[in-house]
């Protein structure tokens, strides 16, 4: 039966021939007519559904045993090289009919203590397995198999690994999902593919034509997928929130399809309710593109846009013409952008609380003190490399920006201890503290945060010249910081 199913799903995946030998030994022993009816007649009290629906197998690892003239061989050599495929079965047997397996005392069956367990146990188990290993378990036997596939278990698709053949995987999936609610997949909401290398434009439009209810969807480091296919998904999938294209080199826009824009403008109105947005390493997002996003998602809280290095002031002028709601904000390694920018960002006012600008050369205090005098509820600013940063910038934000709890200052070597004075005095909750690299900062500054900061929980003073005694007057006072530290004689 594993032979002939996998010989049926291989013409419907054009040319695949993989078969996973996870199939039961028990394919070896054909079962007689009158076994066949016995079983028949004892699962008549099942639904025909159960009997007659394939369940997928995702994950066939390149070094399973194959199959041999149709036949399982748990002895030759693998036949799969480099690929894993999504495999069609038939739902498990009640009754398993292998010689050995009869055999077994009632002693053995009484060990698995598992089977004990009622129905809502077992699901709050499967709950807690990724895709792949849900689909395994459904191979087990039919209790197994019907539990694996409760719909509470599938509002959520986890595939990770380079070598899934992930189109393939989501089209067996969906076509599963969809059995009793033809062509459309109502339970899923949310569809998480990590470093699928393989994963291409054919497996997003799956997901867009048969899951609109979809929320939340992660094609982080898959950089095979173009602006069509996430345009497909966002003008498909109107309840979509949470998009994480991060490592897609190739996206360069987020927009509805034209035919959406023209059809759907009464539903959408032109605009998509995509509030979480990371873009993070899409090298060729620029500000036009980025124009394009703003007027399209107007409703964002978080966009992250760390190393997309052609984005500019202008870019940023745009974002907040549109994008008043934006509370986290991420412009990392963003070369181009400068306390023009910042003046922009400023704009968000209190409704800011998250900020990094890392690495960003052109910012200085001036572009500090925008921020600092219109973002009085910030939260995290993270500024590390911004080297145009003094003691005056640090001042005006200690002084603006008292309820700071996470700052990154390092490598900014125009920050002394009369900064670090200023941030004690002022900004009491302050948790995490980085100042690697600060070639002006002393052990009496430390010992100044020590003595202001009891909440302190991280302390970065790597490369920093202080002493062992200040690192001890901080461990002293701040019980839970984590010291991270270069020097050696301090443990």
């Amino acid at each position: 039966m594993g032979a002939n199913n996998g010989k049926q799903y291989g013409s419907e995946g054009k040319g695949s021939s993989s078969i996973s030998s996870d199939v039961s030994s028990s394919t070896d022993h054909t079962p007689t007519k009158a076994q066949k009816n016995a079983a028949t007649s004892e699962d008549s009290d099942l639904s025909m559904r159960t009997l007659s629906t394939p369940s997928p197998a995702l994950i066939c690892p390149q070094n399973l045993h194959g199959f041999q003239n149709g036949r399982g061989s748990s002895t030759s050599s693998s036949s799969i090289t480099g690929e894993t495929v999504a495999m069609v079965h038939s739902p498990p047997p009640t009754r398993l009919t292998h010689p050995l397996i009869r055999l077994a005392s009632k002693q053995q069956k009484e060990q698995a203590h598992i089977d004990r367990l009622p129905d809502h146990s077992m699901i709050q188990i499967f709950s807690f397995l990724p895709t792949n290993q849900l689909c395994r378990c459904a191979r087990v036997c039919r209790r197994w198999y019907n539990l694996a596939w409760d719909p509470r278990l599938w509002r959520t698709i986890r595939l990770t690994g380079e070598t899934i053949n992930v189109d393939r995987a989501l089209k067996v999936l969906t076509r599963r999902l969809c059995q009793d609610t033809p062509n459309v997949c109502l339970m899923l909401e949310t569809v998480t593919v990590s470093g699928c290398r393989r994963l291409t434009d054919r497996g997003l439009y799956t997901i867009a034509q048969c899951c609109p209810e979809l929320r939340r969807l992660e094609v982080s480091g898959c950089y095979n997928i173009s602006n069509e296919a996430v345009f497909d998904v966002v003008s498909l999938c109107p309840n979509l929130e949470h998009l994480d294209v991060s490592g897609c080199s190739k996206v360069t826009c987020i927009s509805l399809t034209r035919e959406a824009s023209i059809k759907l403008s009464p539903l959408h109105g032109k605009q998509i309710s995509i509030r979480y947005l990371d873009m993070t390493d899409c090298f060729v997002l620029e500000d036009e593109g980025l124009h394009t996003i703003a007027a399209h998602c107007t409703q964002l809280t978080h966009l992250y846009l760390r190393r997309c290095v052609r984005i500019t002031d202008e870019g940023l002028r745009y974002l907040m013409i549109y994008c008043g709601s934006i509370k986290e904000l991420s412009v990392s390694d963003c070369r181009f952008v400068s306390d023009f920018g910042l003046r922009e960002i400023a704009k968000l006012e209190s409704r800011l609380r998250y900020l990094s600008i890392a690495h960003c050369g052109r910012v200085t205090d001036v572009g500090i003190r925008y921020i600092a005098k219109y973002c009085g509820k910030l939260r995290y600013l993270n500024a590390r490399g911004c080297e145009g940063i003094t003691d005056h910038g640090v001042e005006y934000l200690a002084k603006n920006c008292t309820k700071l709890k996470s700052l990154d200052i390092g490598k900014c070597p125009l920050v002394s201890d009369t900064g670090l004075e200023c941030l004690a005095l002022n900004c009491f909750n302050l948790k995490r503290l980085s100042l690697k690299s600060c070639e002006s900062i002393t052990g009496q500054g430390l010992q100044i945060v020590a003595a202001n900061c009891f909440d302190l929980q991280m302390l970065n003073v790597q490369d920093c010249e202080v002493s062992v005694e200040a690192l001890r007057f901080v461990k002293r006072h701040c019980k839970r910081c984590i010291i991270e530290h270069t020097n050696p004689a301090f443990f």
